[in-house]
């Protein structure tokens, strides 16, 4: 798909328009389409969202796979028209059901993955890690299918820093979860 007329500022309320299979998010008023998503990129994402469900059930936070619009900076009151980023992380972990609406999450999560894919790299790395840490997402993991590891941010006296570094065989400690572990082995199976 092709973007509507170019604008020098896009909202939420654009995104409202746009069909749902479209897959373009918008970071301070910017357009940014993204390729979809390769077969191993999707079963990494499938695998961690599996795991992290079964730890989930019963209870109270919940974990939403893409697309699940995430509307960062959003406040009471906000219309459409006044929200210019919304981002669609790979999984989204919500302990706040308050955040909760039928377009996804307004505010931070509190956990996001991003599965990095040679298109997205930088775009993660970079830009969606200076706004998550902006935002307040409490912690935010980098998985990278291609060198299977995983790298874990975590939000410390407002700077995200690096917590963790893991590979393909390793456990993964859920920080923001209390007793939540992710075998990696099972992640990274092919």
């Amino acid at each position: 798909m092709a973007l509507p007329a170019k604008k020098e500022r896009y909202t939420f309320a654009d995104c409202l328009a746009w069909g749902e299979d479209e897959r373009i998010e918008i970071i301070n008023g910017e357009a940014v389409m993204m390729a979809p998503p390769s077969r191993i990129h999707q079963k990494v994402s499938m695998e961690l969202s599996r795991q992290i469900a079964n730890y989930l059930e019963g209870k109270k936070c919940e974990v939403y796979p893409a697309p699940f619009g995430v509307r960062l900076f959003e406040k009471d009151g906000d219309s459409p028209d006044d929200v210019d980023t919304m981002v669609e992380p790979d999984i989204s972990v919500v302990c706040d059901k308050n955040k909760l609406d039928n377009y996804g999450c307004k505010g931070a999560p509190d956990m996001v993955i991003e599965v990095l894919s040679p298109s997205s790299l930088r775009h993660d790395r970079f830009v969606k890690l200076a706004l998550y840490q902006r935002a307040g997402v409490r912690e935010y993991w980098m998985v990278e299918p291609e060198t299977r590891t995983v790298q874990v941010y975590t939000l410390d006296n407002g700077m995200m820093q690096p917590r963790a570094f893991y590979g393909p065989e390793d456990v993964a400690k859920v920080n923001v979860l209390d007793g939540c572990f992710i075998d990696l082995s099972k992640v990274f199976s092919e």
